[in-house]
């Protein structure tokens, strides 16, 4: 919603937005774009009379304004179908779709297009520090999204990326993910299919070889081109390092990519960003080329601060295989250093508890575990049990910085894992590091 905000603003539109909890990275760029940001969801916003009320999936009915506006009758319409209408129309739109990776596969597709002079527009649910903004408007043909399968709106059941109408889709992965909406796999599976039934034959379809969930979806029909990528695909990873990759096409290297990213989820990522880039025109060799100068994201594995020889990190992940495979990617990079996971297990679907039984080998390969169950409904110690000593499960937010900054020493590197905001514990741990109390 805060791209949506971003992109209605360059368009020419005054916007202004509220939201329960507002926490940068988003907030800052908002207010930065001249953006009022409103605290809660009070009907007397109802005095601010606008010509359309853009309603996120947050918004549920009872909530104060929201029951305000549908009293008064005044016009509202979901982000997606917004932006379908008002900015995709005309534009050729790449998708990014998938459980994981969808942030930084789009980032990466983004950069590689904007490198190559095409200067596409994007909405994507994170900040690329290669633009310092996730969203932007531009007069180009190409528009690159992250298409997230979650539901649209309290009115629209649909998944978000069913309204994109793609000419390219980049399927990543597919689990089980969002109990709170979905009931099993097969369901999800459901609202793929029902975007790659929106991908015209003229297009293409770029999925992960090695996903049995998108070969399901896939055999329900397909009426697109499809390029598989990842291991037994087309597109495939050669000599992987902490250190770079070559990318390789019908087992033929077609471009080498050396850059500081580790893990292989990083890798799979930039040949999928690399295979849609090609149905734009850009060679491989300029797509790796690209990639060397990509800055990442923010909150995707993000070096926060050093202290004392002590690094902070800062990264999204907050599914078991998201977790998993940004541990290992961690490990990758700092070999045997310690790494000391911290984690708040804040969406719905983990604070649902359908996760728990993957959590604990989700995070085996970090030397130490923190978990803050603050306001979990379920009990984090006996989900840790399997961990033994290695894990610590606090309900206090100060006492759980307390034991990670005691269990410290130079050399660690504490990887803090959380899909919100988490108390702003990054500037804590580094404070409390630098001995300030």
């Amino acid at each position: 919603m805060a791209g949506l905000a971003l992109i209605a603003r360059a368009a020419g539109h005054r916007v202004t937005g509220c939201d329960a909890n507002v926490y940068p990275p988003m907030s800052t760029q908002l207010a930065a774009a001249g953006i009022d940001l409103i605290e809660g969801f009070g009907e007397e916003q109802l005095g601010l009379a606008p010509d359309l009320w853009v309603v996120g999936n947050v918004v549920k009915r009872g909530t104060p304004l929201m029951e305000a506006i549908l009293d008064a009758r005044q016009p509202y319409v979901s982000g997606p179908q917004w932006l379908a209408e008002h900015v995709l129309a005309g534009k050729r739109v790449m998708a990014v779709a998938g459980t994981h990776g969808k942030t930084t596969t789009s980032s990466m597709l983004a950069w590689i297009l904007e490198a190559a002079g095409k200067a596409p527009g994007f909405l994507i649910g994170g900040v690329p520090e290669n633009f310092g903004q996730s969203a932007r408007l531009t007069d180009a043909d190409w528009f690159v999204i992250e298409a997230d399968e979650y539901d649209t709106a309290f009115f629209d059941k649909r998944s978000k990326f069913v309204h994109y109408r793609p000419q390219v889709a980049v399927l990543n992965n597919l689990e089980f993910d969002h109990a709170d909406i979905f009931a099993d796999l097969a369901a999800i599976e459901t609202q793929f299919h029902h975007l790659v039934r929106t991908v015209p034959r003229s297009g293409r379809l770029i999925v992960n070889a090695a996903s049995e969930a998108l070969e399901r979806v896939l055999a329900r029909g397909a009426w697109t081109p499809v390029e598989r990528f990842g291991r037994g695909g087309r597109w495939t990873v050669a000599s992987p390092s902490a250190g770079g990759f070559v990318a390789q096409r019908d087992g033929e290297p077609v471009a080498s990519v050396r850059w500081s990213l580790a893990g292989e989820h990083n890798r799979l990522n930039a040949v999928a960003a690399m295979a849609a880039a090609v149905e734009a025109g850009v060679a491989p060799s300029a797509a790796a080329a690209a990639l060397e100068r990509f800055g990442g994201v923010k909150r995707r594995m993000q070096l926060r601060g050093v202290v004392r020889g002590v690094s902070v990190h800062d990264d999204f992940a907050h599914h078991p295989s998201a977790i998993e495979t940004t541990v290992a990617g961690l490990r990758e990079q700092v070999g045997e250093a310690r790494i000391l996971a911290v984690l708040e297990p804040r969406s719905n679907t983990m604070k649902l508890g359908a996760m728990n039984a993957a959590l604990p080998a989700s995070l085996a390969v970090a030397d130490r575990i923190f978990c803050y169950s603050g306001s979990l409904p379920w009990d984090a110690a006996a989900v840790f049990q399997p961990l033994g000593e290695r894990a610590c499960v606090e309900s206090d937010f100060n006492r759980l910085v307390e034991a990670v900054v005691a269990d410290a020493r130079p050399g660690d590197h504490i990887l803090v894992m959380s899909n919100g905001g988490f108390n702003a514990i990054h500037e804590r741990l580094l404070e409390r590091l630098a001995g300030s109390p």
